[in-house]
């Protein structure tokens, strides 16, 4: 069966998977529907957490996967209502990216950088392609 899991920075070398802490506990859930696992990553987005990715996966790769990192799994049955906690814990396991540089710049590794727009200009560019709708 497939499932769809959350992804951060999907198919990178910094990929990283959501898992909700639940006591001590790292928890992934595993949606059956596309649906309700979007809904869930845009909730995550509106509690300031990075761009969360959709993807499908085998229900048994996952198990598997979690077993491995030592993590439990559970399924989000189809029109559930999942809803993140109030608080996201203190300290990632995963670190999206490093901090910019004096420059505004992440380092990525092997010679590359990406520019970090400041807020400013990510209002400026959303208004443009808001104005493109």
């Amino acid at each position: 069966m497939v499932v769809y899991v959350l992804l951060f920075n999907a198919r990178s070398e910094n990929e990283g998977i959501h898992s909700l802490k639940v006591e001590d506990q790292d928890v992934v859930l595993m949606f059956e529907a596309e649906d309700d696992a979007t809904r869930f990553a845009l909730m995550l987005e509106a509690q300031d957490f990075p761009e969360a990715t959709v993807e499908a996966i085998e229900q048994e790769d996952i198990e598997e996967f979690c077993q491995q990192a030592g993590y439990q799994s559970k399924i989000v049955p189809i029109g559930t209502l999942a809803m993140p906690p109030e608080q996201a814990v203190n300290q990632l396991d995963w670190d999206p990216s490093q901090p910019p540089d004096s420059r505004g710049r992440v380092d990525l590794g092997q010679d590359d950088t990406v520019e970090v727009l400041s807020d400013d200009e990510l209002d400026r560019w959303r208004r443009q392609l808001e104005r493109l709708l």
